[in-house]
């Protein structure tokens, strides 16, 4: 019995860590590499400034994370925004924040970096 509790708490955990919140897409590497060029879009990588200097996507924009809070006044809520970390974890609170924030078109890109070829 208490193996089934421990499953379910488990399987509970898994869909609430990587449920897509409303208004926001999911969207693939390849997905990404189409949209690159568009100057419309914001570009917004969340990862820390030294995994950004080691390795990165010109296009984008480090705001770290733990910085977003504090800068998404300086962001176009109107504006589509795409935003992608490592893994696609940090990403995806990222997508999260800027979602409650009044952004009506956030793309996070699965996998991230690690996808990333």
């Amino acid at each position: 019995m208490e193996w089934i509790i421990l499953l379910l708490a488990i399987a509970v955990f898994m869909y609430l860590r990587t449920k897509t919140t409303k208004g926001v897409k999911n969207i693939s590497t390849n997905d990404l590499k189409n949209m690159l060029d568009d100057k419309s879009k914001q570009l917004i990588d969340v990862r820390t400034p030294g995994e950004y200097k080691t390795h990165h996507i010109v296009q984008f924009q480090n705001i770290p994370l733990d910085q977003l809070p504090s800068k998404v006044n300086k962001l176009d809520a109107n504006r589509e925004i795409i935003v992608i970390c490592q893994s696609g974890m940090r990403s995806a609170r990222a997508a999260s924040i800027l979602s409650k924030a009044g952004f009506t078109s956030v793309y996070n890109v699965k996998g991230g970096m690690n996808r990333w070829s």
